[in-house]
């Protein structure tokens, strides 16, 4: 069995972190490893012997606890310093991106380059004291804040000038902005606040909200959300048809009888596309297809659901573009189901096997435990989104970043969330920070938030835009100027 030891200042290993450690090895892929504490030394367990890279949850002045990866260590027998292996991972990452953007035609603004050079210096430093376990581990968690400003300088100038590359070809980016509208009709102010933020809606075609009892449909929220949505001129994307979670799957449905379930989702989907092919511009065919637990079927019969879903949208509405939704895109869900496939080579398979997907929706729920995607900062945003991209589809980010860490009433997801780190100004702070980068992707052909209110039943904890009182977060208009400033 492999083992790797890591010692840390006294404090800084939190249980969460210590939770939710991994190893990976070039693919990236997590591979899950026994990972333990005693005192301030860190353990990771796993069956195999061989260099990997660690990946754990870190505390950050002006960060929080953000997602750091070491460089490839072998396995030895004396334990690695922890602040210093992360410090060397994170600022080689920043170093390398540096070189390859510059290289690329990038203007590097001074203060990057500056600060670049400053966490350089400091890693220096923390390797020469290495002795001084203290002022080594001082000098490098200084290293890391300083990479991390540096990396933040290096995306914000590489949004900007990507963006206005293409923007020198298209005066306005075609992507679409948009927000998935819940179960509930939008009353005026909301529906005000939506149309002057957005350029498109997600109108969220729950199964088991639709389908009431066996072919017997309840139609009256979609049909009045498809109207709004025709009379503002919004883009409509619709889905997912259906979501492989138990909690959208109808309580008349019986588990256990795959062939059943197959037809009945069959009926449903031919009834929702025919009914709404007119006006929905994107459907997403099936969502969290890699996590969810659709009645405790397994791999093959998702496929199957899957591919009957693409194969009906091709039939009924050709022409449409048909998506399929991936949750946790890095896979952290692997940590608790190592026998599953890893996200991008599931993903991978579907596209090969020709069953007609023209695009997929990348889910991040940001900084829930369990379920959720772990906070990592933009470098890392972007890099995931290149990975996808060599897959040669259209991608689509479906994000959820939370306003609040305390108990949410109308939250159904059982999740817990770092305390006293979001809130209101984090999570503008987010979008501040990552959405420019991402929207300056050309593979990011759309971008919606997949819970707009807190004050109706939604799955995870003050994501929404608007609180529990539906009065506007300060998030809002963060995504109305980039809008404004980027999309027709």
């Amino acid at each position: 069995m492999g083992l790797m030891r890591f010692i840390a200042p006294p404090g800084r290993l939190t249980e969460a972190a210590v939770e939710q450690a991994y190893l990976s090895g070039l693919d990236k892929v997590p591979a899950p490893v026994q990972a333990s504490r005693q005192g301030d030394e860190l353990a990771l367990h796993r069956v195999v012997s061989e260099s990997a890279s660690l990946h754990l949850l870190w505390p950050v002045d002006g960060y929080g606890q953000i997602l750091l990866t070491t460089g490839t260590l072998r396995e030895r027998e004396a334990p690695y310093q922890l602040p210093l292996e992360l410090a060397r991972g994170k600022v080689s990452q920043v170093r390398h991106q540096l070189f390859d953007w510059q290289s690329a035609g990038m203007v590097v603004p001074d203060s990057a380059r500056q600060r670049v050079q400053e966490a350089t210096r400091l890693i220096g430093r923390a390797a020469i004291d290495r002795q001084n376990l203290d002022a080594s581990a001082e000098l490098a968690e200084e290293a890391i804040r300083v990479a991390l400003d540096a990396g933040g300088l290096l995306a914000g100038a590489y949004a900007e000038q990507a963006l206005a590359v293409r923007r020198r070809v298209q005066h306005k980016l075609p992507s679409f902005l948009g927000a998935n509208l819940g179960g509930v009709p939008l009353e005026e102010y909301t529906a005000r606040q939506v149309l002057q933020t957005f350029n498109a809606a997600v109108v969220p075609f729950v199964w088991k909200d639709l389908e009431t009892s066996d072919e017997s449909f309840n139609w009256d929220v979609s049909d009045k959300q498809i109207q709004w949505c025709r009379d503002n001129g919004l883009t409509v994307i619709g889905g997912p048809l259906v979501l492989f979670d138990n909690r959208s799957i109808p309580d008349w449905l019986a588990a256990g009888n795959f062939p059943a379930v197959l037809d009945a989702a069959a009926y449903y989907i031919e009834a929702v596309v025919n009914r709404y092919r007119s006006v929905v511009e994107f459907w997403i065919a099936a969502g969290r297809v890699n996590t969810g637990e659709l009645l405790g079927f397994g791999e093959e019969e998702k496929v199957r659901l899957t591919a009957r879903s693409l194969e009906l949208i091709r039939s009924l509405d050709a022409g449409k573009r048909a998506l399929i939704s991936f949750d946790q895109p890095w896979g952290e869900y692997l940590l608790r189901r190592p026998q599953d496939f890893p996200p991008l080579h599931f993903a991978d398979a579907l596209i090969r096997a020709g069953i007609g997907v023209t695009g997929l929706v990348l889910e991040i729920n940001l900084g829930y435990r369990p379920g959720g995607t772990m906070c990592r900062d933009p470098l890392e945003f972007g890099r995931q989104v290149d990975y996808w991209s060599m897959l040669g589809v259209p991608l689509y980010l479906a994000l959820t970043v939370p306003s609040g860490s305390s108990v949410d009433p109308l939250a159904q997801r059982r999740v817990v969330l770092p305390p006293d780190h979001w809130t209101s100004k984090s999570q503008q702070t987010w979008v501040t920070r990552n959405l420019p980068l991402l929207l300056s992707k050309p593979s990011v052909q759309g971008i919606y938030w997949n819970q707009l209110r807190d004050s109706e039943p939604h799955d995870f904890p003050h994501g929404g835009l608007f609180d529990l009182r539906r009065h506007p977060k300060p998030v809002l208009r963060q995504l109305e100027s980039l809008r404004q400033a980027h999309l027709r």
